[in-house]
Parts: structure tokens; C-alpha cells; sequence
């Protein structure tokens, strides 16, 4: 990991060069596999994704998450939808934006060890990925870069009201129908972190046929198949999805998915599991490898899975992912409250939007709102010695090949 990151700090100098006559931040990167059978695109606003292109079950190469044909639309679109970035320095919510260290169940409000951090949703009940201005809407600085490969870094000066300063390195690689992508983070000080990628997948290309004459009038990813195979349980969340630090398993639920099932095929049993008068999904699931035999011991990041801990199929595509990370839980979103976004040129363009439910975001990451909860035994204050780690693979092939 040292090597790593030398690697990365001899590079700025290169790199500062290479951008200086680049439209910063919304500078696009583009990166291919070696063997080309996957290409992304990056701006340095939100170490943001904007293109993922992959084949599908017709040997045609399409765009599969959602964003913008106008990078600059990532800062001032009022809906924010978090289309692709990286979010932090904590991803999800943090109850009434509120958190002390050593962490504790009802911080004491005027405790010199309690900290507010700025409240972004839900008329100030709560911080939603990292405040107003989060992870996702501050410059990085592109410090690498190779054919198949980018890193990304970015200094957090105790932003929002965070304690301390934290410096991350955001490295994005291409291979063979795979993307890996690693976070590496330092802390000055005691301070939570969690981050997560925040994509928009719709893996047939927001397409309702799979005929190179596509219909774009619609798209849905409710008949996309999802697996969490070692998903046993889940974090209950109240009607703004904060958690209440229940910890529930999944049997005889809709929200089972350690055999396949389409996202929508249980759609009258997840009312309100995405927040009060809504169906959906966005909830958090925790991987059996973060429990012991006792229940609740919970963890933070250790090794990557040997095997897939989340596969998302496309049911026109044919394109699979697998998802292999050494997170202990995945958020999935189901795109409940898109709606109005215009859609890229490549999805049928700006007279479309990206609709409800037209793409699911699949966010591996750490135990949601942890920092409030110490029933859990989770640990998420990062501080000098400590470092703060996050390596997913995606690994992407065609159904029945």
C-alpha cells in the first residue's frame, strides 16, 4: 500500500502538467482495458465515472449508467442524484447530523466530544453523503494515469464540520472485462470515514428491447436480476432511512436475495423499505461474513471476497456483473425517486429523462450510520496509523457464456 501511494504522489508532478490546459474540474480521462473489452470515463469533480461501455449479448459495446452529456451539471443540477462520484467522507446518512468520539448511542449535544456536521436532507434531520458540499462535489486532483488506469486524490480540510483532515486516493484500473477500483485514505486526527462509488447501473443501456433498434421511451431495472448471496440480514431504517439499529434477518422477507429473483418481483412487499409513502429498496444488507455466531459483532474492511458477494444481471444484455469487495455491507438503491434527469445522447437523449426505477445503484460499503450506533461494535474512526480501505472488483461477462 506505501508503494502504492508513492507511486502516486511521484506522479503529481506529471500529472498537474498534463491538466493545465484541461477544463478543470470537469476535465474527462478516458481509460480502456488492455485488451479493450471495457472502457470508462472520468471528470475530477467527484472522482466521477460519467461512461462505463462493455458488450452486451450482441457483441455491441453500450453505455450501461446514467449521467450527464454536461459534466458541469454534476455541481449545480439541484436534484443531485450523486450520478457516479465518490461519496464522503461518510457515504449514507448520519442521524441528526450528530456523532461523538468515542462514539455513543445519544451524543450529549454540547460535549466537547461532540460533532455536528452540516445536515443536507430532510429539512436538517439528517447528513446524507457527506453534507452539502461532499466527496462528490469537490475537486480532485488527477495524480496517475496510464491507458488503463487513473488515481485520483483529494484533501478534505475538515469540510462540513468533520473533525480533522483526511487525504484520499481514488485509483480506477481496467482488465479484461473488469474494472477495480481502490480507495486508500489518511486521517490528521480521529474522524469517521466511509465511502462508497455511486453508479448508476441499468444494464441494458436504458434500452426496452434488445435489438440494435432499441425502443428509449422507458427503461426499468425491475426485471434486472440481483444476488447477495451472503446477505442474511439488514439494517432497519425508520420512515427517512436512518437506521434504528435493529439488525434483521431476511428470512421469509422481500428483501431476501441470497437465491436470484428479479428487483421487482416481490415489489408489493417493500412498501416503505425506502422511506415513508414509498416502494423500493434502499437499504442496507450485511454480509454474513461481518457476524459472528453470537449475532451483532460487526466489522469494517478486511480481505476482498474470493467469491461475489452482489451479481446484478441485465435481462435484454445478458450482461452480468459480479461484484467482489472487502466491504462488510452493500446499499442497493432502486432509483425510486429518479424522475426528471435528461437523459445522455446515448440513452435516447435530453427529450427522455432517466425515470423512476430506470437504474440501481449498488453502493459496497461500511455498517450505515455506525457512528451512532456502538451496540454494533463497528468501528469507523480512522486516525493517524489507521488507515482508512476500500478495494471492489466488478467483473462483468454475458449470461449463459
Amino acid at each position: 500500500m506505501l508503494f502504492w501511494v508513492g507511486v502516486v504522489l511521484v506522479s503529481l508532478g506529471f500529472a498537474v502538467a498534463q491538466l493545465k490546459d484541461a477544463p478543470y474540474p470537469f476535465d474527462v480521462t478516458t481509460i480502456t482495458a488492455p485488451d479493450t473489452s471495457v472502457t470508462a470515463k472520468f471528470v475530477s469533480l467527484g472522482a466521477t465515472m460519467v461512461e462505463f461501455w462493455v458488450n452486451d449479448k450482441h457483441s455491441e459495446s453500450v453505455d450501461v449508467i446514467a449521467g450527464y452529456d454536461n459534466s458541469s451539471l454534476l455541481l449545480t443540477d439541484p436534484v443531485h442524484p450523486y450520478f457516479g462520484p465518490v461519496v464522503g467522507r461518510y457515504a449514507n446518512r448520519i442521524k441528526n447530523g450528530t456523532f461523538s468520539i468515542p462514539i455513543s448511542a445519544d451524543p450529549s449535544a454540547n460535549a466537547t466530544n461532540t460533532f455536528h456536521v452540516s445536515t443536507n436532507e430532510n429539512n436538517g434531520a439528517d447528513t446524507l453523503h457527506g453534507g452539502f458540499l461532499g466527496w462528490d462535489r469537490r475537486e480532485w486532483t488527477k495524480v496517475a494515469q496510464s491507458k488503463s488506469s487513473v488515481t485520483y486524490s483529494h484533501f478534505d480540510a475538515g469540510d462540513e464540520g468533520f473533525p480533522g483532515n483526511v487525504t484520499i486516493f481514488a485509483t480506477f484500473t481496467l482488465g479484461s472485462n473488469e474494472l477495480n477500483i481502490k480507495f486508500f485514505a489518511t486521517a490528521s486526527e480521529p474522524t469517521p470515514v466511509m465511502a462508497s462509488q455511486h453508479v448508476y447501473w441499468n444494464l441494458n443501456a436504458f434500452r426496452t428491447k434488445s435489438e440494435h433498434t432499441a425502443d428509449w421511451n422507458s427503461s426499468t431495472i425491475l426485471n434486472h436480476t440481483l444476488h447477495l448471496p451472503t446477505a442474511g440480514h439488514y439494517i432497519a431504517s425508520d420512515s427517512i432511512l436512518v437506521p434504528t439499529g435493529e439488525i434483521i434477518p431476511v428470512d421469509g422477507t422481500a428483501l431476501d436475495f441470497r437465491k436470484p429473483n428479479q428487483i421487482g418481483a416481490r415489489w408489493d412487499g417493500v412498501v416503505g423499505l425506502c422511506g415513508a409513502g414509498c416502494t423500493g429498496y434502499d437499504t442496507a444488507w450485511i454480509y454474513d461474513s461481518s457476524l459472528n455466531a453470537n449475532g451483532i459483532n460487526g466489522t469494517t474492511a478486511g480481505a476482498q471476497s474470493a467469491e461475489p458477494v452482489t451479481v446484478l444481471e441485465g435481462d435484454l444484455s445478458g450482461i452480468r456483473i459480479e461484484m467482489f469487495s472487502d466491504q462488510p455491507a452493500v446499499q442497493v438503491y432502486s432509483g425510486n425517486g429518479m424522475g426528471t434527469t435528461p437523459r445522455k445522447e446515448v440513452h435516447g437523449g435530453s427529450e427522455l429523462v432517466y425515470g423512476k426505477n430506470s437504474a440501481v445503484v449498488i453502493e459496497q460499503e461500511g455498517w450505515i450510520d455506525a457512528v451512532n450506533s456502538p451496540q454494533w461494535n463497528v468501528d469507523q474512526i480512522y486516525e493517524p496509523g489507521k488507515n482508512y480501505v476500500w478495494d471492489t472488483t466488478y467483473r462483468f461477462s454475458i449470461v449463459g457464456r
